[in-house]
C-alpha cells in the first residue's frame, strides 16, 4: 500500500464526528499522526506570530488545534487500551515521541503563555464568565508546570524527561498487560476445581477452548485459570485448593517483577525523572507539581486526612482479622492459627458466607446485564429526568460486543451519546474499568457538539447461552463508570477547557461515580433491576436485606487498603530520594507496618504492577479516591436526608445535584460548586457511617 494511499482514505483524518471504527487499522496510525502533527505544527506556528490577547484570538483557534489532535490520538490511545495488538503498539512507539513533542511546543510556547497573561490582565477579563476564567487560569498554571519558563538546557533536558516519561508510561503499562497474559494454570483434575462456582467452571471451561482444548466443558475440564481478574478473584475465594490458591497468589503480586517484563528499573527511572522535573520547576518534590492542580492545598492537607480515616478503620481491620482467624479454626482448618493472605479471600468469602447465609454467586442469576442496564437507566431517569435509549447501529464499533446509547432531556432533546464495552477480552484489552472522552461538549458556530463517552468495564461475558451474569460487585463498577459519564455528558458547559470532566481538579473527580455506587442499595433502584435471568422473579426480600447487612462486611480492611496505596503513593512522590538508602520497595514496606494488618510477603512486588501511579493519571494523586469518597458520601447524604422514598424530595435533590455537580463541570473550583449543591463545605462523617465505622446517630 503506497504511502500516498493509506493519507488520502485515511480514517484517523476524519478530524471530527464519531470515529470510524470499521476502517481504522494499525497501518493508519503513522502516516495520519506524521501528516497531522505536520499540520498543526504550521497552525501553532502561525497562531505564535498572530496571537491576540483576546479570548477569540486566542483560546478559540487554541482549541481547535488541541481538540483536532485529541480526535485522532484519543482514538489511537482508546483502541490500545480495548484492542491492543503487537501491530498497534508497535505504530503507537513510533508516533508518540513526535506527539510529546509537539505537546511540549504547545504548552511551553512563549507567544501564547504571554497573550494569556496579558488577557488574564485585560479589560475584557472581567467580561468573561467564570468558565473562561477557569480556562485561562488553567492554560497560565499548566504552561507553568510544563516548563514555559525554562531556557536553554534547563528546558532541553525538561522535554527529555517528558519524552522518557512518556515511552516508560506505556513500557509500564504494556508488561503488566503482557505478564497478567503470560501465566495461566490449566485444571484436569475434578478435585482441582473443587469449591469452584458454575460461573467460573463454564468461564475457565470457555478458556481453555479458546486456547486450544476444543473439547473442554464446565462438567469435565480443562480448566485454565489466568490472572485476569474474572478468573483469578473468584478462584481466590472459592477454591478450596490452598496450594493452587497460594501459586495463584504469588503470580498475581510478582507480576511484571522479573525477567524481560520487570518493572523495577522503570519505577526507580520514573521516579527519579519526577523528582528531576519537580527540581527544574522550582518545586521540592513531585507530589507538589501534582498538587498544584488539585483541590487539596497541599501534602499536610493530603496527609491529614488520610490520617484521620487510619485511625477510624485501623482497629476495625485488626479486629476484622482476629474474627477471621476464629472463624477458620471454628471450622477446623489448619492454617486458623496463622492465615496467609491467599487465606483471607477465601475465609472472608466464607465468612461472609455464613454470616448474611448468602453467596456472590447466589445473586448472579439475578444482574444480567440486559436488566441491570434497565435498572441503571430507570435510576437517572428517575433523579435526573433523562432518558437512555439503544442507539446501536448508529455508530461504528470497535468490537462487535459494544453498545451504543443515546442521552435525551425531558423534552425528547438529545444531550449526549455512549459506547458500552462490557466484557473481559485479556488478549487486547486491559483491565479494569473506566470512562474516557471520546468526543467534548462544545459550542460551535451553527450548532452544539454533543458529547460521546466511551464506557469500559472487563465482567464475565455471556457463556454457554447464558447472558452475561454480574457480580453484586461489577454492578457497583458499571453504576460507577457510569456516575463519570455523566458527568461527562450532562454537562451544561460549552468550552471545550471546562466542559465535562475537562478542568476539575483531579481529587473531586471521581465524585459522581462514587456517589452513583450508593444508589445500587436504594431498594427501589435494586429491586428494578434484580430480576432472575431465567424466571423473571425479582430478589427474594431476604437477600435485600443480607445485601444491606454485608455491605459493610470487612469495611476497615477494605478502607485500609485504599489508605495504605494513597500512604505509599505520596510518600514515594514527595519524602522518597531515588538512589537514596531505601528502595520503592522499602517505601512500601515500611508504610505497611501501620496500614496492613498482614504485613506483604517478601517477594510482593505490587508495586511493579501499580498501573495507577506508573502508567496512569495518579501520581501522588491515589489519595483522591478517599479525598472524593468524603465529597460523594457527603453529597449521598443529601439525598437520605432529603428521605430516599420521597419522590418528590429525591426529583427535586436530583435536579440541584444535575444542575450543580454535573452541569458545571470545571467551570467552578469544586469547593464552590459542592456548596453550592450541599449549601455548606464536606465533612468526613457520611463517609464513615456509610462503612460502618462510626455509629450512625
Amino acid at each position: 500500500m503506497s504511502a500516498n494511499v493509506v493519507i488520502s482514505n485515511n480514517p484517523l483524518l476524519q478530524g471530527s464526528g464519531l470515529p470510524p471504527f470499521n476502517d481504522i487499522k494499525p497501518e493508519h496510525v503513522v502516516p495520519a499522526m506524521s501528516k497531522l502533527l505536520g499540520e498543526l505544527d504550521k497552525e501553532l506556528t502561525n497562531l505564535e506570530a498572530n496571537v491576540e490577547p483576546t479570548w477569540n484570538g486566542l483560546v478559540a483557534p487554541l482549541e481547535d488545534i488541541t481538540e483536532h489532535l485529541y480526535w485522532s490520538w484519543g482514538i489511537v490511545n482508546h483502541l490500545m487500551g480495548v484492542k491492543n495488538s503487537s501491530e498497534l503498539r508497535s505504530a503507537h512507539q513510533t508516533v508518540q515521541p513526535q506527539v510529546v513533542q509537539f505537546v511540549n511546543k504547545l504548552s511551553q510556547s512563549q507567544p501564547i503563555y504571554n497573550a494569556f497573561k496579558v488577557l488574564r490582565g485585560s479589560d475584557e477579563w472581567n467580561t468573561l464568565e467564570s468558565a473562561q476564567q477557569r480556562i485561562i487560569e488553567a492554560a497560565i498554571r499548566d504552561a507553568e508546570l510544563a516548563g514555559v519558563g525554562l531556557q536553554g538546557e534547563a528546558k532541553e533536558d525538561f522535554n527529555a524527561m517528558q519524552m522518557e516519561l512518556a515511552e516508560l508510561s506505556t513500557k509500564f503499562s504494556n508488561h503488566v498487560l503482557d505478564a497478567t497474559k503470560a501465566f495461566s494454570i490449566t485444571l484436569t483434575k475434578p478435585e482441582e476445581v473443587e469449591g469452584l462456582p458454575l460461573s467460573l467452571l463454564s468461564l475457565t471451561a470457555q478458556a481453555a477452548r479458546e486456547n486450544g482444548a476444543e473439547n473442554a466443558t464446565p462438567e469435565n475440564g480443562p480448566w485454565r485459570i489466568t490472572l485476569d481478574y474474572p478468573s483469578y478473584v473468584p478462584f481466590m475465594q472459592h477454591s478450596s485448593r490452598r496450594d493452587l490458591r497460594e501459586k495463584l497468589y504469588k503470580a498475581f503480586i510478582s507480576r511484571a517483577a522479573a525477567g524481560e517484563l520487570d518493572n523495577s528499573p522503570l519505577i526507580e527511572r520514573i521516579l527519579s525523572l519526577r523528582q528531576e522535573m519537580a527540581g527544574l520547576l522550582g518545586y521540592q518534590t513531585y507530589a507538589e507539581i501534582s498538587l498544584a492542580s488539585k483541590m487539596a492545598p497541599n501534602v499536610a492537607a493530603v496527609e491529614k486526612l488520610l490520617e484521620e480515616l487510619r485511625g477510624a478503620s485501623y482497629d476495625a481491620a485488626v479486629q476484622e482479622l482476629a474474627e477471621l482467624k476464629a472463624f477458620a479454626a471454628s471450622k477446623g482448618a489448619a492454617e486458623a492459627q496463622e492465615l496467609r493472605h491467599w487465606d483471607i479471600s477465601f475465609w472472608a468469602e466464607r465468612q461472609r458466607e455464613e454470616k448474611f447465609a448468602f453467596t456472590q454467586e447466589e445473586l448472579r442469576p439475578y444482574f444480567p446485564l440486559p436488566q441491570v442496564l434497565d435498572g441503571l437507566f430507570g435510576l437517572v431517569n428517575r433523579v435526573f429526568g433523562v432518558n437512555v435509549t439503544p442507539a446501536d447501529g448508529q455508530a461504528p464499533v470497535w468490537q462487535e460486543d459494544v453498545r451504543y446509547f443515546q442521552i435525551t432531556d425531558e423534552t425528547g432533546n438529545a444531550l449526549a451519546y455512549f459506547y458500552l464495552d462490557s466484557y473481559s477480552r485479556p488478549a487486547e484489552k486491559r483491565g479494569g474499568a473506566w470512562m474516557d472522552t471520546c468526543i467534548n461538549r462544545r459550542q460551535l458556530e451553527a450548532a452544539t457538539q454533543l458529547p460521546v463517552a466511551y464506557l469500559t468495564c472487563n465482567q464475565t461475558p455471556p457463556v454457554d447461552g447464558k447472558p452475561s451474569l454480574m457480580t453484586f460487585s461489577e454492578v457497583e463498577t458499571l453504576f460507577h463508570e457510569f456516575g463519570h459519564g455523566l458527568q461527562h455528558m450532562l454537562t451544561q458547559v460549552k468550552y471545550v477547557g471546562a466542559s465535562g470532566i475537562n478542568n476539575v481538579e483531579w481529587d473531586a473527580v471521581e465524585l459522581p461515580s462514587q456517589f452513583m455506587e450508593n444508589w445500587c442499595y436504594d431498594r427501589p433502584t435494586l429491586m428494578g433491576m434484580a430480576k432472575h435471568y431465567q424466571t423473571g422473579e425479582t430478589l427474594p426480600e431476604h437477600y435485600y436485606q443480607k445485601l444491606l447487612a454485608a455491605k459493610n462486611y470487612m469495611s476497615g480492611s477494605a478502607m485500609l487498603r485504599q489508605l495504605h496505596f494513597s500512604f505509599v503513593d505520596i510518600e514515594l512522590h514527595h519524602r522518597y530520594r531515588p538512589g537514596g538508602a531505601e528502595t520503592p520497595k522499602d517505601v512500601r514496606d515500611r508504610i505497611a507496618k501501620t496500614t496492613t494488618v498482614l504485613p506483604p510477603l517478601p517477594e510482593d512486588s505490587f508495586l511493579c504492577a501499580f498501573g495507577h501511579i506508573f502508567a496512569g493519571g495518579y501520581a501522588a494523586g491515589y489519595y483522591s479516591y478517599k479525598w472524593a469518597e468524603v465529597l460523594s458520601a457527603d453529597a449521598f447524604a443529601a439525598f437520605e436526608e432529603a428521605g430516599l422514598e420521597n419522590e418528590q424530595a429525591i426529583q427535586a435533590t436530583g435536579k440541584r445535584y444535575r444542575d450543580t455537580i454535573l452541569a458545571l463541570g470545571g467551570s467552578q473550583h469544586p469547593m464552590e460548586v459542592f456548596q453550592s449543591f450541599r449549601g455548606r463545605e464536606p465533612i468526613t462523617k457520611p463517609l464513615l457511617k456509610h462503612n460502618g465505622l462510626v455509629a450512625t446517630a
